[in-house]
């Protein structure tokens, strides 16, 4: 099988490349993340992306173009939904790549993580595989969290502390913020 996957960063890749591998997967990288805040910490992620390709020997395309107004366009007062709207924007573009670069699927390291929303990822790859006419490959690499997390400190693999996009990084670092989200958390189970 021939896959282009989608990767977000250098350490969320190790897992999903090694595993792909074992898995006799001829992968091939897109780097594609319009949503990293701020332009220093999205060149971080592309070198942190191609250090670990290399390890693999993994070929990979990066989109060095800075996305950063086209994503808040799409996601000003729209925030709620902010997550869904990165996750469409990310993978339409990996289906489309796969689908007129001659892939067999397409994938996406998002799927590592313990953070992202696994249902309305594999429903949205599904759902674009399906638009593109190209198959979406769901697997749920969680599995490996520590695994990533260690060869990426092993290696010297430059680990963000945030998703990627200003709004996490407000939540990262915001501890007013974080206050506030614990509140409504803890009153919306109240509610329920």
């Amino acid at each position: 099988m021939k896959l282009l996957l989608h990767m977000c960063c250098g350490p969320c890749s190790i897992y999903p490349l090694s595993r792909l591998i074992d898995n006799r997967i001829d992968v091939t990288g897109f780097f594609y993340n319009p949503n990293i805040h701020p332009y220093r910490e999205f060149k971080r992620r592309i070198e942190s992306t191609l250090q670990v390709a290399d390890r693999f020997n993994v070929p990979v395309e990066v989109d060095r173009e800075y996305g950063l107004t086209d994503y808040l366009r799409r996601v000003v007062f729209h925030e709620e939904n902010r997550c869904s709207i990165c996750y469409d924007m990310r993978l339409e573009q990996a289906a489309r790549i796969a689908a007129t670069s001659g892939f067999d699927g397409f994938s996406t390291t998002l799927l590592y993580s313990r953070y992202q929303d696994h249902t309305a990822l594999k429903n949205k790859g599904e759902s674009w595989g399906e638009k593109y006419g190209i198959r979406f490959f769901y697997t749920d690499f969680r599995e490996g969290w520590q695994y990533g997390i260690d060869q990426s400190i092993k290696h010297g693999v430059y680990r963000q502390p945030y998703c990627g996009c200003i709004y996490s990084e407000q939540e990262r670092y915001d501890n007013r913020l974080k206050k506030r989200l614990k509140k409504r958390l803890k009153q919306s189970k109240q509610i329920q």
